[in-house]
């Protein structure tokens, strides 16, 4: 597809990157000559140095011959604008980033009035995630598949765990209710496993399960057992906002720490049932004051890694039972601090990123099958793709034991007339089906891409 990218900031590139690499042409705009030299070298990627909010320069992107246009600039306006212009100009979808939490209640009202495809809320978006998280402290990350009813979820095999040291085979009577490994990492490595794959201590394991089924498992594994009613923000940001109030309306108590005096009576007059505090989230003695050491889970939302980095440490210090998540915003060191011991580590801009991907492969879809949803695993290293099954085609109607599949992958899930089904071999994709599929294979743009 022919794509313009507006913004060519951290989540400008990153996109540009992800979408380079599944083999769309792409333009970045961008006022700053300097931003646009740090886009990666390849002949897929063009850049103009102008305002992509200007018909004029719109129209030297070819817009009109263009897909789909993405504005990331750091103004919300901007971006509603552009989004507008370009739409005029006859590109066919429009995302626009809005962070503004009043631009994102009101947007609902008047998106089809802006011509917006989708709008994207980093903070709100990261805070959705935050409370899934939260809401089972031992779990590592947690998404969703076919509209909510499928989790994808992701946990540390910590020791004394049932699985660990057994074959994934092996573990059958644990895994049942419809609950699938489908990827492993192990210091560095991904794997897809086998029935024979032997799971570790110390493995962060991800499987698929009916959303009933997981909780179910979750609790047997013990690892809801600690799940928490007490939760501690340091910083009082936008993300910190949404979270809060997702938290408070799930029944836990919130405390938010914040340096910013304006700020905290804001979130004050915005949060009835959060306990804010105005002071500085780095000073020790004021944080054990406030029960650090007391509390189910902490989170680091201050303005730089640094802080967030330094505050977590403290956090999982003086409460090592405590669920403790990190913000990091700068991608490109986010891997030096992989060995550090950080539970779990976020990054709003990657998320962001993550989600206008999912947008681009459901567009980029074919006459037999389409994208419903796209979530990177194992940072990156393996995808779970899912398909909604349109018409016949090369994989359906056969036996799953006599499909050609390709290697590092594995159809993970079929749903059917709204009942889940785990594949074994006997069993075969059909029209109707939406198919989970794990790989570690990149540019899978089509159901029939599962075959050799």
């Amino acid at each position: 597809m022919d794509i313009i990218i507006v913004g060519s900031g951290r989540v400008g590139r990153t996109i540009a990157d992800h979408l380079n690499l599944e083999g769309h042409s792409i333009t970045v705009i961008d006022e700053d000559a300097h931003a646009l030299e740090k886009l990666p070298d390849t002949q897929n990627i063009m850049t103009i140095e102008g305002n992509g909010a200007t018909l004029s320069t719109l129209k030297e992107a070819n817009v009109s011959d263009c897909d789909l246009l993405i504005a990331v600039t750091a103004t919300d306006e901007l971006n509603l604008y552009t989004c507008l212009i370009a739409k005029n100009a006859g590109v066919k979808r429009t995302i626009a980033r809005v962070r503004n939490p009043q631009y994102t209640k009101d947007l609902p009202f008047v998106k089809d009035d802006l011509k917006l495809s989708l709008a994207i809320n980093p903070e709100l978006i990261c805070a959705k995630e935050l409370t899934r998280m939260l809401k089972f402290p031992g779990v590592e990350s947690m998404t969703t598949f076919a509209r909510g009813h499928i989790d994808l979820i992701k946990i540390k095999v910590e020791k004394g765990c049932v699985l660990a040291n057994k074959k994934v085979v092996q573990s059958s009577h644990i895994l049942k209710d419809g609950i699938r490994i489908c990827v492993v990492e192990r210091q560095g490595e991904c794997f897809i496993p086998n029935g024979d794959f032997v799971i570790e201590e110390g493995d962060y394991i991800s499987f698929i399960a009916p959303s009933k089924a997981a909780a179910k498992l979750l609790k047997s594994l013990g690892i809801v057992s600690n799940r928490g009613r007490t939760v501690m923000l340091l910083g009082g940001s936008r993300i910190a906002h949404y979270l809060a109030m997702d938290l408070c309306d799930a029944g836990i108590d919130v405390k938010i720490i914040d340096n910013d005096k304006e700020r905290c009576l804001e979130l004050s007059e915005a949060l009835d049932n959060a306990l804010i505090i105005y002071g500085d989230a780095m000073d020790q003695d004021l944080l054990l004051s406030e029960g650090i050491e007391h509390c189910s889970a902490v989170v680091a939302l201050m303005n730089t890694d640094e802080e967030n980095l330094v505050s977590s440490l403290y956090a999982k210090q003086v409460n090592p039972k405590a669920k403790v998540i990190t913000e990091i915003g700068n991608l490109k060191i986010s891997s030096v601090f992989e060995n550090l011991p950080l539970e779990t580590m976020i990054n709003p801009k990657k998320i962001t990123g993550e989600n206008i991907m999912r947008y681009v492969k459901a567009m980029h879809n074919s006459r037999d099958s389409e994208f419903e949803t796209v979530h990177p695993i194992a940072n990156g290293k393996a995808e779970a793709l899912e398909f909604r099954v349109r018409k016949d085609n090369l994989a359906t109607g056969i036996a799953l034991s006599g499909l050609d599949l390709k290697d590092d992958l594995q159809i993970a899930c079929i749903t059917r007339q709204g009942k889940m089904i785990i594949p074994k071999g006997s069993d075969s994709i059909e029209i109707g089906d939406t198919v989970i599929v794990v790989t570690k294979r990149k540019g899978l743009s089509d159901l029939e891409d599962i075959l050799r």
